[in-house]
């Protein structure tokens, strides 16, 4: 699992800030511009794709309003935002939540300690040792065999991860065993309607791979086939290409959905 920007711009909450006390993680984001707490939500584009530009812009506008900090990468606001609702409105500030193929620039975690969310841990294999910003823990993990013990967490994150070389099949059976009763899996994933060719590249040795919609709806039976169950229909239309990976000329969308495990 290699994680990676596709579109880089100025990093926003990227420092030297680890290993720091909640002290200095609450100054910093004040200094940075952030509301604790955070405002509530107006807005969730989850079960759907990423179908304007237009919806980035209001997905940006929903960030600066709630008082967040900005993803470094536009286009990654709209399935946070997604993400963040689902959690908000599933869970409470006492859940414990876990992002998978979490990465320093990545603002989920973030964003939830701003709603009071002090359980919050962040797993990847390109961390080395275990790092913290407050309470939110990082650590070496892969996502398809972690060290954590049967139902350990309330929600689960995975921001355009599965895409990069990750076992389906893997991802979905671990997921579940992680997840309490009545627990949230939220996905994103890089994604259009149609076959794109990628051309047979490869982004730091895995081929790059945007699903499809056979792709996706495999997907969600092999998500079943575990025992997830899907909160609602999930809308796999699009029509605009909103994202474009400059380094390899890929143009796709993105698609955010959810799965819960039931009680």
């Amino acid at each position: 699992m290699i994680q990676f920007m596709k579109k880089m711009v100025a990093p926003t909450i990227v420092g030297t800030w680890m290993q720091s006390s909640e002290y200095h993680l609450k100054n910093r984001l004040k200094r940075l511009g952030a509301q604790i707490p955070a405002k509530r939500l107006r807005k969730s584009w989850v079960n759907s794709t990423l179908q304007t530009h237009k919806q980035v812009d209001e997905a940006l506008e929903v960030v600066k309003e709630c008082g967040l900090i900005p993803h470094s990468d536009p286009p990654k606001n709209w399935d946070g935002i997604s993400m963040l609702d689902e959690i908000l409105l599933r869970t409470d500030k006492h859940a414990h939540i876990l992002e998978v193929g979490a990465t320093l620039y990545s603002t989920l975690l973030v964003w939830l300690y701003q709603y009071g969310y002090r359980n919050l841990t962040g797993i990847d294999l390109i961390f080395n040792k275990p790092l913290h910003r407050g309470p939110i823990q990082y650590e070496p993990g892969d996502l398809t065999h972690s060290r954590f013990q049967d139902e350990s967490f309330d929600g689960i994150v995975s921001m355009s991860v599965i895409e990069h070389g990750v076992n389906i099949n893997a991802y979905f059976k671990e997921m579940f065993r992680l997840l309490k009763p009545d627990g949230i899996l939220i996905t994103s994933t890089d994604y259009w309607k149609n076959l794109v060719d990628t051309r047979n590249q490869k982004a730091f040795g895995v081929p790059i791979k945007i699903f499809n919609e056979g792709d996706i709806r495999n997907m969600l039976d092999c998500a079943c086939s575990y025992g997830f169950k899907t909160c609602g229909e999930v809308n796999l239309e699009c029509d605009e290409q909103v994202v474009h990976w400059k380094q390899f000329d890929l143009r796709y969308t993105f698609l955010c959905f959810a799965l819960r495990k039931p009680s």
